[in-house]
This record gives structure tokens, sequence and C-alpha cells, in this order.
């Protein structure tokens, strides 16, 4: 039957852009849709240093662009439309509806991601990049010796915790309750380590810094003080939203959002793929969501292209 495309690929961040590069080396004919800017979350990020390749490290700007110019090099269309729904999954033409029209195809890749949720005080965005982070493997580097703050009180918490307490020189950790919600081998490694410090019923009101972070304002939620705690990050781990929702009831997801696939990053119906922090059990590293990428249009290749 024909369809629009081969392959539609929703998200253009480092998963839908690695796709995109293979699906066009194979001869696929595809489709980004990615409802705002091509390069996703590493277009938000100022610089990247632990991508291999880059031993100076490469801006997050920088990167996205020669992703966005390597995968439009092989052929693949990018359009910026919004997806509102996906029809047909289980039958071998899917549709994909945007806010623009709609689509054709034979595979789907859904490399959507998610976002980090935010605490929505004062000075998060402002300082975002520059102490601000959601990652630390993306940026504990930058703070060796230092003194930090996670806010958070489950494993993503302190398993990034535990990670930046072999860089840095203290971790305080601000959990609003007064106990972890962790999983225990996670709580006793954090709680045995020296390096870590907790801040029982604390919740962040502000982040303060003159163009970097310098202190949080934290209130103790049983006395109702409120005061400036030194730090020069905060890493901030209070959950994460998967850009899911035009997906439910249509493809098998965890309870957060997320997408099962196999090895090859196939899902349970035949000609639907998902990659990068979309999928469960992702690292939410861009390396690994590159290799998702790959992985996902070398299935549909081999699944829908040579069909």
């Amino acid at each position: 039957m024909e369809t629009d495309y081969d392959l539609v690929i929703l998200g253009g961040g480092a998963a839908g852009l690695s796709a995109a590069i293979y699906a066009g080396r194979a001869m696929l004919k595809a489709l980004v849709l990615d409802g705002l800017s091509c390069g996703g979350q590493i277009l938000v990020t100022d610089v990247i240093e632990n991508y291999p390749g880059f031993p100076d490290g490469i801006s997050g700007p920088e990167l996205s662009r020669l992703l966005c110019e390597h995968s439009s090099k092989y052929g693949a269309e990018m359009r910026h439309q919004q997806v509102t729904e996906v029809r047909d999954l289980a039958e071998p033409v899917k549709t994909v509806v945007t806010d623009d029209g709609s689509f054709s195809t034979k595979g789907l890749i859904v490399a959507t991601g998610g976002s980090h949720r935010k605490l929505g005080v004062p000075g998060e965005e402002e300082l975002s990049g520059r102490g601000v982070s959601y990652c630390a493997v993306c940026d504990g580097n930058f703070f060796k010796g230092e003194d930090v703050v996670v806010v958070g009180g489950g494993d993503a918490a302190l398993d990034e915790g535990s990670y930046l307490a072999g860089i840095v020189n203290r971790v305080t950790v601000v959990h609003r309750r007064d106990e972890l919600r962790a999983s225990r081998i996670l709580q006793q490694r954090a709680l045995e380590n020296p390096k870590f410090k907790f801040l029982w019923s604390h919740v962040v009101e502000e982040i303060k810094g003159n163009g970097v972070v310098e202190a949080v304002r934290v209130k103790d939620l049983k006395t109702g003080d409120t005061y400036d705690y030194p730090a020069t990050a905060a890493f901030i781990y209070i959950g994460f939203t998967s850009n899911s929702d035009f997906l439910q009831g249509q493809v098998p997801l965890d309870g957060t959002g997320h997408i099962y696939v196999d090895a090859n990053m196939r899902t349970s119906i035949p000609g639907v793929y998902a990659a990068g922090d979309i999928r469960v059990d992702s690292y939410r590293q861009l390396g690994t969501a590159v290799g998702d990428g790959i992985t996902a249009a070398l299935s549909a290749y081999r699944d829908i292209g040579q069909a």
C-alpha cells in the first residue's frame, strides 16, 4: 500500500536525529517531526564534555546544529509540527496526526524524550546551565571539590548524589520529608557516606546567584525558618515526565509513561520502535540516546525496508 513515508520519527533530539541519519543512509524515506526546534534537550545545554570525540567539549547548540545538518544530508525531512495523535499502529500502514496535517507511514520511531520536573522557584530558570542541573553525570565535573545541593529523596537523587560524592567536596540533600523514599541500598550508601549531609523536612524556595549559583534559600517545614544555604550548584531530582500522553492506550507503557522495548528498540507492536529517554530503563545520556536511535533505525530497516 502506498504511504507518505517509510519511516516517521517523532522527536528531533539526539535519538531521533541519529535514527534519521541511519534511515537516510539505508535509503528509507524518513520524516522527523519535532514540535519546537531541531536538537531537543541538547539545544539548551551550555557545554557537553562527555560525548565521545570532543575532548575539549562542545556547546549544545553547536552539536545540535551538526546533528540536524547531518540528518538532512542523507535526505531526512524535518517538520516542526506538534503530534496530537497516532492511529492504526497495529496495522501495516500507521497514521500520525499533527496540528498541521497527517502522515501515513510503514514504521514509527518514538523518540519524544521527556522533561525533568522543575521546582518552579525563582532563579531556577535563570541559572539553568549555570549551576542548576538535572544531570550529575553531565555536569558534575564542573564542580570538583565544591559544595553542592541535591534536591529530592528518591532513587535518582541518591544515585546521582553518590556519583557527585566522588567528585565534589560535599553533597547536601534537601528533602521535604524526614525520611528518604529511595531503595534501601541507596539509602544505606548515602547515609554511610561522610560526604553526604541531609536537610530533613526542608524545601527550596529560591536559587540565588549573580550569573552562577551561589546559594539556595531553604525553608525548614517544622520551624518555618528560612535561610540561605551556600552551594555552587543545585542538582534537582523531583521526577521525570515522559512525553507520551498521546500514546496512552496505543503502546504498552510503564507507570511513568515510558515505553517498553526489547534490546533492538522494538515495541510489542510490529513496525513501532522507541529510542532515547522515552524508553524504559534509559540512562538518559546523550551517547546512549544516539545508540538507541541507531538501533531503532536499523531494526526498522530490517523489518520494513526490505519488505
